[in-house]
């Protein structure tokens, strides 16, 4: 499967310039592509408490209708993320279209501090089958918690997409948290980031990047916009998982203890 990382600028609140860049992004394609992925919320940018209702789009509205049709022509299918709006209840989603058609819809389960306030917390995982691969979604805050991949994981994950909103000084954070999230699961991960100034005097970290399933950096991405392309060799899926599944051989069920030992007494009866 080819895929291209669109690590791009944005602008926060402007969904008409960011719908445009994405769209370019979109028809302009590399040959053979098949799945592009954007950043978070890169179509309406971050929004805030008071411009949330203005700014968030439904799941049907305008933004979403041009990817599709712009995806369907194309023949690939296409990551994104919006804000939503759902009847005034309003989520940080990310969407996989595969031409007309979604096939995964992600709400972020995970808010970080700017999101609180903004967003409602999704409350489900899921995995969907693309071209035979089964793929799974996450939000930026989201792989911070190995819980959020493993639970991807165990639904049959063996792509992890990220779509991404980080900045500094969390870079690094990111990095590391991405190759460990695909190394856990033996899954390949794609983390594409968001670059330039955003609202709030914000400074995105770009670093966008495909891990395989040993958890080894395939391909990292600097801080300035650019587009990636990489094709991903599924049989490396089988290498990973040849000897070992951690899924299969981790040892969850067992009891734990938590001993409370006071040091000053140990110290005390030590002749």
């Amino acid at each position: 499967m080819q895929v291209e990382l669109v690590q791009l600028a944005g602008r926060d609140g402007d969904t008409a310039h960011n719908l445009a860049a994405a769209l370019h992004a979109i028809a302009g394609c590399a040959a053979g592509t098949r799945l592009l992925v954007f950043p978070e919320t890169y179509l309406t940018g971050f929004p805030t408490a008071e411009n949330v209702a203005a700014l968030a789009e439904p799941l049907d509205g305008p933004s979403l209708r041009a990817v599709r049709r712009s995806a369907a022509e194309r023949g690939v299918a296409v990551a994104i993320g919006i804000a939503e709006n759902d009847n005034g209840v309003f989520y940080n989603t990310t969407l996989l279209i595969d031409g007309d058609d979604t096939v995964l819809t992600y709400r972020k389960t995970h808010l970080w501090a700017s999101d609180r306030g903004v967003f409602t917390p999704g409350d489900r995982y899921a995995t969907a089958l693309l071209d035979g691969v089964r793929v799974g979604l996450l939000v930026c805050f989201d792989i911070e918690f190995p819980e959020s991949a493993r639970a991807l994981g165990e639904l049959g994950a063996e792509l992890l997409i990220v779509t991404n909103g980080n900045m500094d000084p969390y870079g690094p954070t990111h990095r590391t948290a991405i190759m460990a999230r695909a190394m856990e699961n033996q899954a390949y991960a794609v983390m594409v980031n968001r670059v330039g100034e955003g609202d709030g005097n914000l400074v995105f970290a770009g670093g966008s990047a495909v891990v395989e399933p040993g958890g080894g950096l395939l391909l990292e991405a600097g801080r300035e916009p650019c587009r990636q392309v990489i094709e991903l060799d599924m049989q490396r899926l089988a290498e990973a998982r040849r000897d070992y599944r951690y899924l299969d051989e981790r040892r969850m069920p067992l009891p734990g203890q938590r001993v409370e030992h006071d040091s000053g007494l140990r110290e005390l009866l030590i002749p």
